[in-house]
């Protein structure tokens, strides 16, 4: 599994983790079932503190694409709650799109940038 972590930028660091595994699985690069390396062993790898990857996965369990079992670790186990989902997925929309309308973009160059983003994980 490849990571890359930017430390000049302004976003959290277990939040660049987590959206990288999501990435990851929505990619399948990493897929369901998938072990990923232990606490520590990502913290050496990545250069970061362990509690910051740990925050990272308790944050991918809770949103339903991690499960932490004592023995395997971190195993990728997608929790499929579409509306749970859909629900989450609106309440971001509706601040992203807020923004985009404050910033004169059209409705047609949101639709284009959508459906070029989602070709990547088909």
């Amino acid at each position: 599994m490849f990571i890359e972590i930017d430390f000049n930028s302004s976003e959290a660091l277990y939040i660049q983790l987590r959206n990288q595994i999501i990435m990851g699985i929505a990619t399948s690069t990493i897929r369901e079932g998938d072990t990923l390396p232990s606490v520590r062993q990502l913290a050496e790898y990545i250069g970061i503190n362990m509690h910051t990857v740990n925050k990272a996965y308790s944050v991918l369990k809770q949103e339903g694409f991690l499960q932490l079992d004592r023995r395997k670790g971190a195993v990728i186990a997608i929790d499929v709650n579409k509306l749970q989902a859909v629900e989450e997925m609106r309440e971001q929309l509706r601040v992203l799109l807020a923004k985009a309308s404050c910033q004169n973009i059209s409705r047609e160059e949101v639709h284009q940038l959508v459906d070029e983003i989602y070709e990547e994980y088909v």
